[in-house]
């Protein structure tokens, strides 16, 4: 909106409140207008364990009355920072360009994994997950001190609208050195890394340069096979085929690289997992029915302004390789980064083990797309002893179930094998709801690889009559078969009568009661599926409720129960006052800790303001939170953890100024929300908001960097108090 019809619409435009205001002015001058984000001071902690950060919403935890938030809400300006509760300090540990001791730290940090190595010293695994293209290649040679040759490249590219299938280029051809002049260094940017931290004489976490940092990126082992990933379990009987219907990359169980690193988790025995999550957008996702690989032409190179996809095209990678958990030590640099197949290819986002001596091993995650489910491993093995190293080998074989939901709070594990009945979730029940959601299922020609949506109840019955197990629908012999279905992980599970939920974004095992909870971004539903209103509902019964839950769910071996337990959105629409909650943490106390991930893309749900993180307390009444963090502008908060003396919060600051770049001194808008107080009156806004970032440098001017901080109590204490 201009910032002449914000004005006229609160009918502000003649009182000259602005008119004193140039756009010449810099971010850190005084600001008359309104009050600042994170330096006001009207909050009363109560019981909160801190001073929860002011947030641009009214929120139960402000300590407000009904007219004070009316006048405390009425202005407000945003700021290009992060913003921590009073008494607390945030430092930089690492940010994109810095080098490590193998590469450099990677860009769109987002799962942190961190891994003590004694009381003072500990390892931080990072996952660099996507490419931001306004910010990296604006950045680019300011920040990696090389040329970036994109300019050249859009324009060689331009007369094909920016695709092209690389793949099909001849070696000497001389537009593929300019396409890997730009591809190899975005791979070089994607997949995990491993930095070293140390604390300092204040009791500080800082980064300290160690033999042990490494980058494992989007193309170890391209140049080096020795480098190559390698995948465990069913699958691999399809990668060494010696025939199939696709594509074969001629690697067998190698695998170059790994990328679109999102979520992960640490294994009790000191590994780190690392989810690939949208690798569709990087390589192939459809795969033939025998689970072998689409053409790499069916994902061609995408470059152009604005636009970078399409990186695993120009070196002809397989996309039924991606899509994976990866399982690395950072204790050991020289060790082998495996894939283990067992637990399915999917948009890999979250994963929460559940080690006990004298049983199987549990893993489970979720596939974070309109209509993902969620998933439970259950290991052939039984764990011995959970610290023990050799628990890695039960992540190889095992069974991988799916989530089906009941109303009533109770559900039940349905196994992904050959022998399982193909009951696919109906439309007619998003019809009943009044969306018009698909259900996406395994392609109906089996010579045909992808998948086929389906609008109709009766076209779904019929499906299930001539497919009725998934080895009707999937080719293969002894492991091969379960290999197929377990790389179409997603489709099967839909075959077989998966719940579509609403975007399963993290997992997390409570310490105290044992129950798994898991994070639910978005109902919204999407063009190729959405979300089961019967089980995904709005505080009122909406049918589609885009700001999110946090489940808790009981296991009960092939039986669970579930319930919500938190609910987004806006105080007087029934939720807590942040939106689309993300990855989770629970500290010792069972105290919950959220960061959120709205799209920074849209204006959707700018009433929230920039992501941040918040706090649930276990003991509380579960009506309110308490906000602890706000990120820069146009920036996501990812990859929460604590240390464990739970003195520290670790936190990466991904995308800042995703959305418009590096930010020049002077660059905001003005934005007008309609908002209520706690007595449902309401609170014409007007929101001062800067245009694109400079974090972490501050400085107008300077490029964005995603990086990755550690927030503390100046005092030295717990984050929640001695």
């Amino acid at each position: 909106m201009r910032r002449r019809s914000v004005l006229s619409l609160l009918g502000l435009a003649g009182a000259g409140l602005l008119a004193s205001r140039t756009e010449a002015q810099s971010v850190g001058a005084p600001k008359p207008l309104a009050k600042t984000l994170g330096k006001t001071k009207t909050v009363q902690a109560g019981t909160w364990p801190f001073q929860p950060v002011p947030t641009p919403l009214p929120v139960s935890s402000d300590g407000l009355a009904a007219p004070q938030q009316q006048q405390h809400y009425r202005q407000l300006a945003i700021e290009d920072r992060l913003v921590v509760p009073e008494g607390f300090r945030s430092d930089l540990l690492a940010a994109w360009g810095d080098p490590l001791a193998q590469g450099r730290f990677g860009f769109n940090n987002d799962y942190l994994g961190f891994v003590p190595r004694g009381e003072n010293e500990a390892l931080l695994v990072v996952n660099f997950e996507y490419i931001s293209p306004l910010p990296w290649v604006d950045g680019f040679a300011e920040v990696v001190d090389q040329p970036l040759p994109w300019q050249a490249l859009v324009s060689a590219l331009a007369a094909r609208d920016g695709l092209i299938d690389a793949s099909r280029l001849p070696a000497d051809d001389p537009l593929l050195g300019q396409i890997r002049a730009v591809t190899d260094q975005a791979m070089a940017d994607l997949g995990v890394g491993v930095i070293h931290l140390q604390r300092d004489g204040q009791g500080i976490w800082r980064r300290s340069v160690d033999r042990r940092e490494r980058r494992v990126d989007g193309l170890a082992g391209w140049q080096d096979p020795a480098q190559c990933l390698q995948a465990t379990g069913p699958a691999t009987a399809v990668f060494a085929a010696p025939q199939r219907l696709g594509y074969d990359d001629g690697l067998g169980v190698a695998v170059v690289g790994t990328f679109a690193n999102c979520a992960g988790g640490t294994t009790p025995w000191g590994t780190v997992l690392s989810a690939e999550e949208n690798f569709q957008s990087q390589v192939p996702e459809a795969v033939y029915a025998d689970g072998s690989a689409s053409e790499p032409g069916a994902m061609p190179l995408v470059c152009r302004a604005g636009a970078l996809a399409g990186l695993g095209n120009p070196y002809g990678l397989a996309g039924n390789k991606y899509g994976w958990m990866v399982e690395l030590d950072p204790a050991d640099p020289g060790s082998t980064v495996r894939k283990h197949t067992a637990l399915g290819r999917f948009r890999h986002e979250a994963v929460a083990m559940r080690a006990r001596a004298g049983e199987p091993l549990v893993v489970y995650s979720g596939c974070d797309r309109r209509g993902g489910h969620l998933y439970r491993f259950v290991s052939e093995g039984r764990v011995t002893r959970p610290e023990d190293p050799a628990n890695s080998r039960l992540l190889e074989a095992g069974e991988l179930q799916v989530a089906r939901f009941a109303a009533d709070g109770t559900g039940e594990w349905l196994p992904l094998l050959p022998q399982t009945s193909v009951q696919p979730f109906a439309p007619g029940r998003f019809q009943a709801a009044g969306l018009s959601c698909p259900v996406e299922l395994p392609h109906s020609d089996r010579a045909r690889a992808g998948a086929e949506l389906f609008r109709d109840d009766a076209a779904v019955a019929a499906y299930a009559r001539r497919f009725p197990t998934l080895a009707d629908l999937y080719r293969g012999d002894g492991e091969a078969l379960q290999g197929a279905i377990l790389i179409d992980a997603h489709l099967a599970a839909s075959a077989i009568g998966g719940t579509p939920t609403a975007r399963p974004e993290d997992t997390e095992i409570d310490p105290i009661t044992g129950d798994l909870l898991v994070a639910f971004t978005s109902g919204a539903p999407g063009s190729s599926g959405g979300a089961d209103p019967a089980i995904f509902s709005g505080p009122r019964g909406e049918a589609s409720w885009g700001h999110g839950w946090v489940m808790r769910l009981s296991d009960e071996s092939s039986r669970f129960r579930w319930r919500m337990a938190v609910t987004g959105g806006e105080p007087w629409a029934g939720g807590l006052g942040f939106t689309n909650p993300d990855n989770l943490a629970i500290d010792r106390g069972g105290n919950l800790w959220i960061v959120t991930d709205r799209s920074t893309k849209s204006a959707a749900s700018d009433q929230f303001g920039n992501n941040s993180c918040w706090f649930i307390p276990r003991l509380g009444d579960g009506e309110s939170a308490a906000c602890f963090a706000i990120g820069p502008m146009e920036s996501e908060l990812t990859g929460l953890c604590l240390d464990r003396q739970e003195r520290a919060l670790f936190l990466a600051v991904q995308h800042p100024g995703e959305v418009n770049g590096r930010r020049l001194a002077g660059a905001e808008e003005y934005q007008a929300h309609r908002l209520q107080d706690r007595d449902g009156g309401t609170i014409e806004q007007l929101r001062r908001v800067p245009l694109g970032s400079n974090w972490p440098s501050q400085a107008p001017g300077r490029p964005p960097r995603p990086g990755v901080v550690v927030v503390q109590r100046l005092d030295g204490q717990p984050l929640l108090g001695a």
